[in-house]
């Protein structure tokens, strides 16, 4: 082992390895900072179980499990620095739809044999449980971005990661508006920056994969759905997909399926 090199450790919680396959994916951009990064801990890659301690962790995965609870705490003791990735890591992800309803009912539906299954009510984010140092947005995360995160803590300097929305990626980008022009009932104008404005660059709306912007106007936006014909189901439903846990993609959700209800 190479003492002079900094320590990574890779951990999953409950997701599908994306974000993960992500880090796999980098390894052009990993060759500038190989001399300086040595992967210690990572399933998905590597036989290797180092105990640690890490000078850097990342994660991916939501905490849905008692379990899962317990591990994220001894995780969290050996890292120097944590670094969630993905959607699920940083809002719960696509499970967290779960919150939203009974679990026992849930389970009782899913799984032939109910009473084997321990898991908690609730889907929630890695930040809920312990002190995270960065969040790293998407589903899945952008690799650029990770490289750019990675190499922030190796060099003890703050990542330089936008924090506004895919419309100001869309207006870099040059392209032209799918709200506006194309009349697409796109979520870029709430969604939290760093695709790449991918989805409209093929002139097709953005649906929020990067979860809501620091300050999002929801209201404003969804009022502007609803003003381009889309029913409240329409609106509840986009809102509930990679980041349907997020607070302000969670609540605005809830508030229309309310309004549905009392009207109803």
């Amino acid at each position: 082992m190479d003492t002079t090199k900094k320590k990574l450790g890779v951990w999953k919680f409950a997701s599908c390895d994306g974000c993960q396959l992500t880090l796999l994916s980098c390894e052009d951009e990993f060759l500038t900072i190989a001399e300086q990064l040595e992967i210690a801990y990572f399933k998905e890659a590597t036989r290797r179980d180092d105990p640690g301690p890490f000078d850097l962790g990342l994660v991916e995965g939501s905490i849905t499990t008692p379990q899962d609870a317990e591990r994220i705490q001894a995780i969290r003791a050996q890292c120097k620095h944590l670094v969630v990735i993905g959607a699920c890591a940083t809002s719960g992800g696509i499970q967290a739809l779960r919150n939203l309803r009974d679990i026992d009912q849930l389970v009782s539906i899913v799984y032939a044999q109910p009473h084997y299954i321990d898991t908690l009510a609730t889907s929630t984010p890695i930040s809920e449980h312990v002190h995270v140092d960065f969040e790293l947005r998407g589903c899945p995360i952008n690799k650029n971005q990770l490289v750019e995160v990675i190499s922030a803590y190796l060099n003890g300097r703050k990542p330089r990661i936008g924090t506004g929305s895919v419309c100001a990626e869309c207006k870099r980008r040059g392209h032209v508006c799918v709200m506006v022009a194309g009349n697409e009932p796109c979520l870029g104008p709430i969604t939290h920056e760093g695709c790449g404005a991918l989805c409209p660059g093929y002139h097709r709306a953005c649906y929020g994969c990067y979860g809501p912007t620091d300050q999002p106007n929801m209201r404003s936006l969804t009022t502007a759905l609803s003003d381009q014909g889309c029913t409240r189901d329409d609106i509840i439903l986009s809102l509930r997909t990679f980041n349907a846990a997020a607070p302000a993609f969670r609540d605005e959700s809830l508030h229309y399926e309310q309004d549905t209800r009392s009207k109803s």
